[in-house]
């Protein structure tokens, strides 16, 4: 019995620790991804026309689906927030509690989480489908650097594409709860628009299209990295697709803790 325990034991020992050095590891690597993107991001000559269209793919492409889903969060949230706020007589409130809501919290966080899940998979497949083609290797053969080559194109695009989602998912998620303030709970629009306004100060937009820039480097690493990773032809295509979503949506959520954490206790957000 006790044999059995102390072999039980050893073995879950020996699982947490190669699970800490895997964790450790791909730690590692990201950010080590990352310093390079960052440098290449600063060095000359930056290819204009790539990042372009890799902001017409990330950004434009992203409009209709950040829409609708923030458009009909906004209305979720008004409806919510009035469920509660009748009870205390204090409907006036929604317009604040939605805008607060929206810039500080759910516009960057669900927009992230679409571009991660929209964009973030397309990039993991395609540096994977380059990868399992023996394209990236290519390009090393010519002595072209991957990084330089492929990630920081969308390593720009996507740190200037995020925060116009985000500001767009705003105004829409916004929108939304006017309309259902308006329409539905007879509030004056000029009312609803002057508390809407009113508890908004520039460190609520400020923290947000912050929270967006560090998605934006979380979602373009974890897709690159994933990418380039990718062993096993189509089937290690799916895997690297399926890992790249699943990481990025878990660090986002984790990099929203800390940085509302972090808020909280510097701006007494």
């Amino acid at each position: 019995m006790i044999a059995r325990l102390n072999a039980s034991f050893y073995d879950t020992v020996t699982w947490a620790g190669a699970w800490f050095v895997d964790l450790c590891w791909y730690a590692g690597s990201l950010c080590l991804l990352l310093v390079r993107a960052v440098g290449g991001a600063l060095s000359r000559p930056i290819r204009r026309k790539a990042i372009a269209y890799e902001i017409w793919k990330i950004g434009v492409r992203s409009l209709p689906i950040v829409f609708l889903s923030a458009l009909f969060i906004g209305m979720v949230l008004a409806f919510q927030s009035a469920y509660q706020m009748q009870r205390l007589a204090a409907e006036i409130y929604i317009a604040s509690l939605v805008a607060l809501s929206i810039v500080r919290e759910i516009g960057p966080v669900i927009t992230a989480l679409i571009v991660a899940g929209r964009v973030g998979s397309a990039i993991a497949a395609e540096l994977g489908t380059m990868k399992v083609t023996e394209q990236v290797d290519a390009l090393l053969t010519l002595g072209v650097s991957p990084v330089s080559f492929l990630v920081v194109p969308r390593f720009i695009a996507l740190l200037i594409g995020l925060p116009i989602l985000t500001l767009w998912a705003d105004a829409v998620g916004i929108f939304g709860g006017f309309v259902i303030g308006t329409v539905k709970l007879g509030t004056l629009p000029s009312l609803y628009w002057k508390m809407t306004t009113l508890p908004l100060v520039f460190k609520d937009l400020f923290s947000g299209l912050l929270k967006s820039v560090t998605f934006a480097m979380i979602i373009c690493v974890v897709s690159c990295f994933e990418g380039f990773r990718t062993e096993g032809g189509a089937e290690g295509v799916g895997r690297s697709t399926t890992a790249a979503v699943v990481s990025s949506f878990i660090l986002v959520i984790a990099a929203d803790c800390l940085l509302t954490a972090l808020f909280y206790f510097v701006w007494h957000y």
